[in-house]
């Protein structure tokens, strides 16, 4: 998938979470659901870290581009020491380590550990990135004639003001995790949502994606798992533009709604 409609699921996607807490007796605060939402967004772009020309790259310069330069090498890497005989040979590591589910649990709990042990501060920092992210994602037409700095304006002035929401009595910080110090451990789960729908969306694309590694399949151990062929689609295709994102519209929609007891 192109990095709008993994934006788009990841929003859909918490969206959907805010939904199942409501309909399970215990709704989300509209600024969770929000923040939430905005961070699943962001976080969806992430495992494209492994791609020096993903929306991933362009977002914060020159410093995104070195670290993307920089996990691209590191996924190689992690590619060739682990390959077994029947994988193929490969000539950069996109795809690789960070399209994984050990990737998206690991950089989940690395967010919450650094909210929670940051305090404020971090947690500012984890919003101003996925908020970025989100802009490039969500408004890319938007981001794409704008200046950089213009979007990281808005990234800093949006992770302000939820900051200040959620900190507020009532904003919904501690709506998970009670206990002082770890209101923010929730902060962890809408980054590895993120993630984790973005390998779902690349499996159903015809390269597949090796989510499930480092688990050996078919004798492979970065088998690229997805449905059937004649299932999968083409990224950047009509069917990934002209159906999937507007379901991921329609479906984020509805589970916002049912989120906040509208309907």
């Amino acid at each position: 998938m192109m990095g709008p409609a993994h934006s788009l699921s990841g929003a859909a996607a918490w969206l959907g979470v805010g939904a199942a807490a409501t309909a399970a007796g215990h709704p989300m605060p509209w600024p969770v659901l929000v923040a939430g939402a905005l961070i699943c967004a962001g976080a969806a772009l992430a495992p494209d870290l492994d791609h020096r020309s993903a929306t991933i790259s362009r977002a914060f310069g020159p410093l995104s581009r070195w670290v993307c330069e920089v996990v691209d090498r590191l996924s190689y890497a992690v590619y060739k020491a682990t390959r077994t005989r029947t994988d193929p040979r490969r000539s950069g590591g996109h795809r690789t380590l960070t399209h994984t589910a050990l990737w998206a649990v690991a950089i989940g709990v690395g967010g919450s550990a650094l909210a929670v042990a940051g305090g404020r501060w971090a947690v500012l920092g984890l919003l101003f990135v996925h908020l970025v992210l989100a802009v490039e994602g969500l408004l890319w037409r938007a981001a794409r004639v704008s200046s950089d700095v213009l979007v990281w304006l808005l990234g800093a002035a949006g992770a302000w003001i939820l900051a200040g929401v959620l900190d507020r009595p009532g904003g919904g910080a501690g709506w998970l995790f009670e206990a002082p110090g770890q209101e923010y451990l929730w902060l962890g789960l809408p980054i590895v949502l993120g993630a984790l729908v973005h390998d779902v969306g690349d499996a159903l694309t015809v390269s597949g994606c090796p989510v499930l590694w480092p688990l050996p399949i078919g004798g492979k151990r970065w088998y690229p798992v997805g449905p059937p062929k004649a299932l999968r689609f083409r990224a950047g295709g009509w069917v990934e533009v002209r159906v999937l994102m507007p379901l991921f519209t329609v479906l984020g929609g509805y589970g916002g709604l049912v989120a906040l007891r509208v309907i």
